[in-house]
């Protein structure tokens, strides 16, 4: 490639990753000032800024039940789906288990099944297993949709783990659950906390499957905003979408602090050893 012809295609790959950027931006750049309007309509201009719509989130009976709803949904969906995913992941490894593949895109079918399957299939056993409507059933749900993002992040991670490592700590006489302990759990441990945020992330945003398997008693965030979308349109849905975008920020921080942590933690018994 020439240099004219290196020049024009990098300019063409940075205004394409450009158009893709302002893509996913614009609409959050639309909606979320909106969260701090006075107005009781979502119009522009706004006239004035006022955090009354986060009074309401926080006052509102219906919203402090969808967020609490949420947080108890999203927290057990996380772990559940976390747990799962990473058993999984370590029993897929190296392909040891028969029928691997066949094991991994069963695993990963709720990433492709379009959810509306997925709702009407779960509404179908679980009123036959008696979870409709109940907050069991709600984190089940939740954390099928979750365990790909988990079994994704941690296979990246135990990928990249050497396998000498595992050996040489096996032949220093440590037990396959101190080898677990002490090597693998460490190496993949940025993969299970990756994937944990993006599993909570994704049950605070799924609003599809709890429509068909949660009851008034389990409406979440993203199902009250989906309901104040169909009944009455107001900021305090702004309010709560960045209420939702504050919660991944800090998800994602909180995910690359501790990747950081722990590739420094790794450093440091390195270095000791080298010296």
């Amino acid at each position: 490639m020439t240099g004219l012809g290196k020049s024009s295609f990098n300019a063409l790959r940075l205004a394409f990753g450009a158009l893709i950027v302002a893509f996913l931006v614009i609409p959050l750049a639309a909606i979320l000032p909106l969260a701090f309007t006075d107005s009781v309509f979502l119009t522009y201009p706004m006239t004035g800024p006022s955090t009354r719509w986060f009074d309401t989130l926080a006052t509102s009976d219906a919203w402090q039940r969808s967020i609490v709803n949420s947080m108890i949904v999203g927290t057990g969906a996380t772990v559940l789906s976390t747990v799962v995913g990473t058993l999984a992941a370590l029993g897929l490894r190296r392909n040891l288990v028969p029928f691997s593949g066949v094991l991994r895109s069963i695993f990963l079918l709720p990433m492709v099944v379009p959810a509306v399957v997925l709702g009407v299939g779960m509404q179908i056993l679980y009123a036959r297993l008696g979870l409709a409507s109940s907050y069991a059933g709600v984190i089940i749900a939740h954390a099928v949709l979750c365990v790909p993002f988990v079994l994704v992040n941690v296979s990246g991670s135990l990928a990249s783990i050497d396998p000498a490592l595992e050996r040489a700590a096996a032949s220093l006489g440590a037990s396959p659950g101190t080898v677990f302990r002490a090597v693998t759990f460490p190496l993949a441990l940025p993969g299970i906390l990756t994937g944990a945020a993006f599993a909570f992330a994704t049950s605070l945003d799924e609003v599809v499957i709890t429509l068909f398997v949660a009851g008034p008693n389990q409406t979440t965030l993203a199902r009250q905003m989906f309901s104040s979308l169909r009944e009455n349109i107001s900021p305090a849905i702004a309010a709560a979408a960045f209420l939702i975008i504050v919660i991944t920020l800090i998800l994602a921080l909180a995910v690359k602090g501790a990747a950081i942590l722990a590739l420094l933690g790794k450093r440091k018994q390195v270095l000791p050893a080298e010296e």
